[in-house]
């Protein structure tokens, strides 16, 4: 996807000339896709442009949104991003560390694209270090956060690089969240995994429970859109 000074949706537009965190084909896909159910409150953790609480506007209605952003020039992007949309009501972005986020309720769904490289080579770029290494926020502390901010019975969505995924899950598994969803994204049929897009709960579900998909984006013979990615964006994207 082009990294143009904005890119317009059907139903709102995402300046991204401030921000580190781009807007991406891989969390168009998680915010298209995550099951956001009958959720009346949502949280979207590291919000960068404020692509993924737009998203959950357009799919939800009913639901109060909450996003956090640390970053200032990401926060202020995002703020504009919100306001400017038709869903502004429903929207409020906090400008601070999701350690130190005190709301005065839970939320019944959590969506995040967070910081994930563990050990990558870190860039010159701070802003880019915040947004893509996992230097202000660890895997560790975004479970903690999770655990405090989700309700008992709520879900929570995280897109990831498909070897970071593999340590986030173990992570999660060992403090008692379970896999409850999972997608795996390729660029084609015959390339590798890029990103994995995982929903745990903490009610028990069975590995035969598990629903284990894959989503090719592009035709393999062709330098098209896959019919499944095609019907999965369509409400969001101009050119469906």
């Amino acid at each position: 996807m082009a990294k143009n000074s904005y890119f317009r949706f059907k139903q709102f537009t995402v300046h991204q000339g401030q921000s580190a965190m781009k807007v991406c084909t891989d969390a168009c896909v998680l915010g298209a896709w995550a099951d956001l159910g009958e959720a009346e409150h949502i949280l979207d953790i590291g919000t960068g442009t404020g692509l993924l609480s737009l998203m959950a506007a357009q799919r939800n209605s009913n639901a109060e949104i909450h996003a956090v952003e640390l970053d200032d020039d990401a926060f202020n992007q995002a703020t504009e991003n919100l306001q400017e949309s038709i869903f502004a009501e429903r929207i409020q972005v906090f400008h601070q560390s999701i350690q130190s986020y005190e709301p005065n309720k839970k939320y019944d769904c959590i969506i995040t694209n967070p910081p994930f490289f563990q050990s990558d080579l870190l860039s010159p770029d701070q802003q880019k270090n915040k947004a893509h290494h996992a230097t202000s926020l660890t895997f560790d502390e975004l479970l903690t956060a999770i655990d405090r901010l989700l309700t008992d019975e709520g879900k929570f969505h995280i897109l990831l690089p498909v070897d970071e995924a593999g340590v986030f899950l173990q992570k999660a598994l060992v403090d008692g969240w379970f896999l409850a969803d999972s997608l795996i994204l390729q660029h084609n049929s015959s390339k590798k995994p890029f990103r994995h897009i995982m929903t745990f709960s903490r009610k028990y579900i069975s590995d035969s429970q598990i629903v284990n998909s894959v989503l090719h984006i592009y035709n393999t013979q062709e330098n098209t859109y896959t019919d499944a990615f095609k019907d999965l964006l369509k409400d969001f994207y101009l050119i469906f």
